[in-house]
């Protein structure tokens, strides 16, 4: 696994923390950091909305009821969280794709989403 500090995000800068509270990441590090293990390519950095989770869930995919045996304590609107890309894309194509931060989604997003469909989405550009 790439540390923190080696990790690059969409923008070619150094991938900031996604969310805490609750801790996200494949490797609950806080961060969209990926590896060889992660076979979801968990780097997308979104801030989840009421419908993007009962869009996940109508998928199969329910982030909103908490898992306790798992330490997820079930997402809520406003939440951060590391998406697979390939959720986030269809996500988009269904027309309910949560907002994103560019400086906090890894790079290997662009093997699954488009730059330009980022940015559209992204929460902190100014």
């Amino acid at each position: 696994m790439a540390t923190i500090a080696e990790s690059l995000n969409v923008l070619g800068e150094t991938l900031e923390t996604c969310g805490t509270d609750p801790e996200t990441g494949f490797y609950r590090d806080g961060c969209c950091n990926t590896g060889p293990d992660d076979f979801g390519a968990h780097v997308v950095c979104s801030v989840v909305t009421d419908e993007f989770l009962a869009y996940s869930r109508s998928r199969g995919n329910d982030l909103s009821t908490p898992v306790p045996a798992f330490g997820f304590p079930g997402l809520k609107q406003g939440d951060s969280w590391c998406l697979c890309a390939s959720r986030w894309h269809e996500a988009l194509k269904a027309d309910c794709a949560p907002r994103v931060k560019l400086r906090a989604t890894h790079q290997a997003a662009l093997k699954h989403c488009q730059l330009e469909d980022l940015k559209r989405h992204a929460i902190d550009l100014s």
